[in-house]
């Protein structure tokens, strides 16, 4: 890969006055990823067109609407800090500030990386642009534009995840896609960020825990901003797996079929729960887990369920947490789609509740501070994000892959192309991916 150039995308608006200057603090929402890898994605787009229209036409018109996009999402531009003076992080912001965009070109097979085949994690890596970290400071977005010339090209975006959650991620590149395509300078309503943070009540002060754990951890008083550092397994494998509406149809007939008769719990037969259930029951075979629990943890926006309710477009982290607890050897049986819907449902059940009710105990989880030999794996992304409506005006994704779970081996998922269903991304060794992808295929047969 060659690297073409590097551009300092600042903020711009045609329709509002941005602010000289600003800061925007972090909520115990944004707190408790302060340290954690930041998020990454890559979106290819089919272009086989020759190179000087990329950087004649494309190219000035990406930019062009990036820093109108950014316009509206301007704390993107700025750096998270944690100052002396300061009980918690902050993201600060100023006039000068601006998004580092990379251009570059690869000769890499682009079909090859594009497809759905199982392929090599460290094959894409080098389409992801990387934060600048140091103790001090943070930048929070980064992007890289590579072209493979006359076949198509990629969007990488890395963001930081105390800043961005999912559905904020996914809304700012739907904003830069909505203002290229139509050559606008304005956001619909549903685009547009909130930013009011008092509007999050913290009556069991969060905040004050979180940071209190962070700064413990490495500590005492540990400001630092650095973020873990997981290694991605030189021989990891990639590989992307579809559920279509069919399949999923099929696993809700086998789970209402099959269903346990003595359950109290209201069986959430969601697209989202069946295909984690499907997924989870293909990994703990295909990995042949030894330990004797199964736990996962699966993220809950709580915009909805706060009170007072947030807007869907609250700038920021707004995750949860619930922790779906199994025995391993009942995921194990035939039944074990059955078990694990099971177990998401009365999970999930719970957020009628109260959707921060054990929040004091999420820092402590995500520290490592609960010893235990269950194994522990998490979800990433969502359906609901709709990656593959992401049409700068090139038409849709031809593939979108989560890169960020080479690190933190969670199931990654999202929406297909064709919008038939759900794709799930996973990341494994060769020999475990090939077993998946076997129960995977063989367990929709049946």
């Amino acid at each position: 890969m060659e690297v073409v150039q590097v551009f300092n995308i600042a903020p711009t608006s045609e329709s509002q006055e941005l602010p000289s200057q600003t800061s925007l603090p972090l909520t115990f929402f944004d707190i408790l990823w302060l340290r954690l890898p930041p998020v990454e994605r890559i979106f290819f787009y089919e272009f086989p067109h020759p190179t000087p229209l990329f950087f004649d036409t494309l190219l000035p018109k990406l930019k062009h609407s990036l820093s109108l996009a950014l316009g509206y999402f301007f704390p993107l531009a700025g750096h998270l800090t944690w100052p002396f003076h300061s009980d918690k992080p902050i993201i600060n912001y100023n006039t000068r500030d601006s998004v580092s965009l990379t251009v570059a070109e690869s000769d890499a097979d682009f079909n090859h990386l594009a497809a759905s085949d199982l392929i090599e994690a460290k094959e894409i890596h080098h389409l992801i642009p990387h934060l600048t970290i140091s103790h001090e400071q943070a930048t929070i977005l980064a992007l890289q534009l590579t072209l493979f010339p006359n076949r198509g090209f990629s969007i990488g975006i890395t963001s930081h995840h105390a800043v961005l959650d999912g559905k904020t991620s996914t809304s700012f590149i739907k904003s830069w896609a909505y203002l290229c395509r139509e050559s606008s300078s304005s956001l619909p309503p549903e685009l547009c960020p909130f930013y009011e943070r008092e509007i999050i009540k913290d009556p069991n002060e969060l905040e004050a825990k979180y940071c209190s754990d962070w700064l413990k951890h490495g500590g005492p008083n540990n400001r630092s901003l650095v973020v873990w550092d997981l290694q991605v397994p030189e021989d990891a494998i990639r590989g992307s797996f579809k559920l279509s509406r069919s399949d999923i149809e099929k696993l809700k007939q086998f789970v209402v079929s099959n269903k346990k008769g003595n359950t109290n719990t209201n069986l959430r037969l969601s697209t989202f729960v069946l295909s984690v259930a499907y997924a989870l029951v293909c990994r703990v075979r295909a990995e042949e887990v030894k330990s004797k629990r199964f736990v996962l943890a699966v993220p809950v926006d709580c915009r909805r369920w706060l009170e007072p309710p947030l807007l869907p477009t609250y700038f920021g982290n707004c995750i949860g947490a619930k922790f779906v607890i199994v025995e391993t050897i009942e995921l194990a049986t035939e039944e074990g789609v059955v078990v694990a819907v099971e177990a998401l449902s009365e999970a999930l059940e719970t957020v009628k509740d109260g959707v921060l009710n054990g929040a004091e105990n999420w820092s402590t989880r995500m520290l490592g501070g609960l010893v235990t030999d269950d194994k522990i794996i998490g979800t990433a992304g969502s359906p609901m994000f709709e990656v593959y409506g992401n049409d700068f005006g090139w038409g849709r994704p031809k593939k979108v892959e989560m890169v960020s779970i080479d690190r933190t081996s969670a199931l990654s998922f999202s929406d297909t192309r064709n919008g038939d269903g759900v794709e799930i991304g996973f990341v494994s060794k060769k020999r475990t991916m090939e077993t998946f992808a076997s129960l995977f295929a063989k367990g929709l047969q049946s």
